[in-house]
């Protein structure tokens, strides 16, 4: 690798660890820059999601005052962990193609359910008013989906699990970004096990973005406990349709 490469995958990933912590979808600078050095697509992605997680670990760190002490989030881990194994399997047994017309389509998804979150309640229900038993039942279906799709291809699952857990959980922004960032290391983690057995991996990839996400990890996750409600939200909508977007005009372009 050289210095320029090397130059370029140490400021990517300084950018994707705070993006991760602040708004998910980091994984769209990180993806294009291993790209860029020459990898392709599935070792690129493959390198990615090892390089990232150490990031999302840092975040957990940082917004860690605002996890809830509760069964519930106990009880996500699980379903994280298998999500994330089917997703990453998918990755290693599927073609990509069919996936890589759908993701926008879901990255868009859910973008617009953060962004109509208040209509929506009122469409649906708002979460206090919600039965505990369909609560749980609703946050883990929403977790689960997320989870496969962060195992297969990881970018915007931040994105996806804020705009879901914020529709079926009451409860602030930064408290719903902190089970973000904790569910986000869950899949990173599954996916380093599984990828670094069976993934065609570029480690020297790994040891220069992952670093950096760990820096950048912690520093956006202190950013989003300073942010109010609305910035924080307009930020991660904001994001999520430029996210959507890019995937979008890639996928058909």
């Amino acid at each position: 690798m050289e210095l320029a490469e090397a130059a370029l995958l140490l400021a990517a990933g300084l950018a994707a660890g705070t993006v991760n912590a602040v708004a998910g979808g980091g994984s769209l600078i990180t993806f294009p820059a291993l790209l860029a050095i020459g990898l392709p697509p599935v070792p690129a992605n493959v390198t990615n999601s090892l390089s990232v997680a150490p990031g999302y670990l840092a975040a957990v760190a940082g917004s860690r005052v605002d996890l809830p002490r509760s069964r519930l989030l106990a009880a996500l881990v699980p379903t994280t962990v298998v999500g994330a194994l089917a997703g990453a399997g998918l990755l290693l047994v599927t073609p990509a193609r069919a996936f890589e017309l759908v993701v926008p389509f879901l990255v868009l998804g859910a973008t617009a359910l953060l962004a109509f979150q208040d209509p929506l309640r009122r469409l649906v229900g708002h979460p206090r008013d919600l039965t505990p038993r369909r609560r749980a039942v609703t946050v883990q279906v929403v977790v689960a989906l997320a989870a496969v799709y962060g195992g297969y291809f990881g970018a915007a699952v931040g994105v996806m699990l804020v705009a879901g857990l914020a529709l079926v959980l009451d409860a602030t922004l930064a408290r719903v970004s902190a089970i973000k960032n904790l569910l986000s290391a869950v899949i990173g983690l599954t996916t380093v096990v599984v990828f670094a057995i069976a993934g065609p991996v570029n480690w020297a990839g790994v040891a220069v973005v992952a670093p950096a996400t760990l820096v950048g990890g912690y520093v956006g996750a202190r950013l989003v406990r300073r942010l109010p409600s609305v910035v924080l939200k307009t930020i991660i909508v904001s994001f999520g349709t430029v996210i959507g977007g890019y995937l979008l005009w890639r996928a058909l372009f």
